[in-house]
């Protein structure tokens, strides 16, 4: 039916649930998601939708996962107990309690555009080095009151479900995560800074939901700041401080070849990947 509707993105399938984000033309994206919840364990789907003149995904992948985002745990389940819910609209509050230890779930190079004010980053490359990071952080330390939060509220469902199976008392998490912080709090009450990092072509977006100007290194995917772009190991479509010195020379001739195929692809006016892409995206 994806294929039909001309939907693309993905899906994540596992024993916990269902996730994904998908793009497509309005009214094929309408009808592939009241598909998916016509079934009724997804009938109350939370689905978020924006607009974005970006492309987005090329095509549609489902995918089977034994968890939806790997802690390398599939015992710990959010149906077996979790942090309680924060809305948007609360969260301000909350993490302005100095007794509050604010963390930012998400992996180093997500962090590295934007955040909340005062929030931790555990430097985290990915999720499965969450346990060990709790451990390092608090201890035997089971009292603490602890707020978190990652971009649409999925892998606070995890990350929440964990520390309360493990004995913390007073955990809480964002609902929605930042996506429905900036979607429902005006700019000038937010105390979210930078942009917020997307899995898609968009890169990032801000508040609104509107697209974000951060660009990511084609070579090694980390977001680049000015300080990147001027610095003499930069190279657009190429390579950037973060990955120069570790590209072997066929590898970085293999990138320079994709990089100028792509700008005569712009003088003729065409594309040289993929085809022209639905501008609607849903997230779930």
């Amino acid at each position: 039916m994806g294929e039909k509707e001309k939907v693309t993105g993905t899906l994540i399938l596992a024993n916990e649930g269902i996730n994904g984000t998908v793009a497509g033309p309005k009214k094929g994206l309408t009808r592939f998601l009241k598909e998916i919840t016509s079934d009724p364990r997804f009938a109350d789907l939370p689905i978020r939708s924006m607009v974005t003149p970006r492309q987005t995904f090329y095509r549609l992948r489902i995918v089977i996962r034994p968890e939806i985002v790997t802690l390398g745990d599939p015992s710990i389940l959010p149906s077996n107990g979790s942090g309680q819910y924060v809305n948007p609209e609360d969260w301000n509050e909350l993490i302005s309690d100095p007794e509050v230890d604010l963390i930012d779930v998400r992996n180093d190079y997500e962090v590295e555009i934007g955040s909340f004010e005062g929030a931790e980053n555990p430097q985290t490359e990915t999720f499965g080095e969450w346990d060990e990071y709790v451990k390092k952080r608090w201890g035997k330390e089971r009292k603490k009151k602890v707020a978190m939060f990652c971009t649409g509220g999925i892998r606070c469902e995890k990350a929440s479900a964990h520390l309360v199976q493990n004995g913390f008392e007073e955990v809480y998490h964002l609902k929605g995560g930042i996506l429905n912080y900036l979607e429902q709090i005006d700019p000038e009450n937010s105390k979210w800074k930078g942009e917020c990092f997307v899995f898609d072509h968009r890169v990032a977006v801000t508040h609104g939901l509107r697209d974000g100007q951060t660009k990511l290194c084609f070579s090694c995917r980390w977001p680049l700041s000015q300080e990147d772009f001027e610095s003499p190991d930069y190279e657009e479509g190429v390579s950037c401080p973060r990955c120069s010195p570790k590209l072997t020379a066929q590898r970085r001739e293999g990138l320079r070849e994709r990089q100028r195929q792509m700008a005569l692809a712009r003088e003729r006016n065409t594309q040289h990947i993929g085809k022209k892409m639905p501008h609607a995206t849903s997230e779930s």
